[in-house]
C-alpha cells in the first residue's frame, strides 16, 4: 500500500470529503487524505470508481482495472483511498450528498401536501437522465447491504426525517392513507429506484430503456403513488400525471413541471 510522507496524512472527515458529500465522516472510520481542487486526481478516481461500481457492480471492480483505465498507477489510488472499501466510503458520501441536493432543490420550488411527492419524484428521475451512474451505485449499495447501505441512511437520515415528519403530518390531517412513515419511505425509494434502474428487468417485461420510456415510467410512478396515498383523489390532471408523454428534453432540469410546482 502506497503511504505519503511522514506528516502529510490528514485526519478523516478532512474538508474536501465534506465538501463534497455535504457530510463529516463519522468518527473512527479510516480516512481518505484531504482532495485537491475539483477535478482533480482523488476526484478523477471517485468519478472512474462510480461508473464501474454503478454498473459492473463493487465486486466486479478491481482497483488495478481502475488504475488502468484512469491511467495511473494502482498506488496513486492508495495513495487517496488506503482501501478499496474507504474508496466505497468516499464514493457514498459524495454520492448521497449529491441526492440530497437535488432533493433540496426540488422542493425549494415545490408547494404543498401532493405536490411535494411529486417534485421529488420528478427530482430522481431527472437525476436518471442526467446521472445514471449516480442511481445504479445507490441500487449497488442497497444489494451490497451493512455497513454500505447503513452509510448511506445515515448520510441521509436528515431527510429522511424530514420526509417521515411531512408524511406523519398528512396522514395526521387526513389527506393521506395511514401507512408506518418510514416503511412508507422504503417502499417509495426501492420501486422509483427499482423502475429506473433494472434494466434489465425492464426489458425482459418489453419496456426499452430510452428516455421517452423513462418519462413514461415516472408519469406510471407518479399515478400509482398518488392513487396509494391520497384519501381524496381528485381529478387525474391536477397534479399533471395524467398529461400527453412530454419531450424527455422539455422536461429537464430547465423545464418546467404542471401543478405550479416551478422547474419540477
Amino acid at each position: 500500500m502506497a503511504r505519503a510522507p511522514a506528516g502529510s496524512s490528514r485526519p478523516p472527515g478532512s474538508a474536501a470529503a465534506a465538501r463534497a458529500a455535504g457530510t463529516q465522516r463519522p468518527p473512527g472510520k479510516p480516512g481518505r487524505r484531504s482532495a485537491p481542487a475539483q477535478g482533480g486526481t482523488a476526484d478523477r478516481i471517485l468519478d472512474a470508481a462510480l461508473a464501474s461500481f454503478g454498473a459492473r457492480g463493487y465486486e466486479a471492480t478491481s482497483l488495478d482495472a481502475l488504475a488502468e483505465g484512469l491511467g495511473v498507477r494502482k498506488q496513486s489510488i492508495l495513495y487517496w483511498f488506503p482501501s478499496k472499501e474507504v474508496l466505497l466510503e468516499a464514493l457514498i458520501d459524495r454520492s448521497a450528498g449529491e441526492l440530497a441536493a437535488a432533493l433540496e432543490g426540488s422542493l425549494a420550488g415545490a408547494g404543498s401536501g401532493w405536490s411535494r411527492v411529486e417534485a421529488v419524484v420528478r427530482s430522481v428521475f431527472r437525476l436518471a437522465a442526467r446521472r445514471p451512474e449516480l442511481l445504479g451505485l445507490l441500487r449497488e449499495v442497497g444489494r451490497l447491504g451493512p455497513p454500505s447501505a447503513t452509510r448511506l441512511m445515515l448520510v441521509l437520515e436528515p431527510l429522511v426525517q424530514r420526509a417521515s415528519e411531512f408524511l406523519e403530518h398528512e396522514m395526521d390531517a387526513g389527506h393521506m392513507r395511514r401507512h408506518e412513515p418510514r416503511l412508507l419511505l422504503l417502499a417509495i425509494y426501492s420501486t422509483v429506484v427499482g423502475m429506473i434502474t433494472e434494466v434489465e428487468v425492464l426489458r425482459a417485461l418489453g419496456e426499452e430503456p430510452t428516455a421517452r420510456s423513462l418519462v413514461r415510467r415516472r408519469q406510471e410512478i407518479l399515478r400509482l403513488l398518488r392513487s396509494a396515498l391520497l384519501v381524496d383523489d381528485g381529478p387525474p390532471h391536477a397534479s399533471g400525471v395524467s398529461a400527453p408523454v412530454a419531450d424527455p428534453q422539455a422536461d429537464g432540469a430547465g423545464g418546467r413541471g404542471r401543478g405550479g410546482l416551478g422547474g419540477v
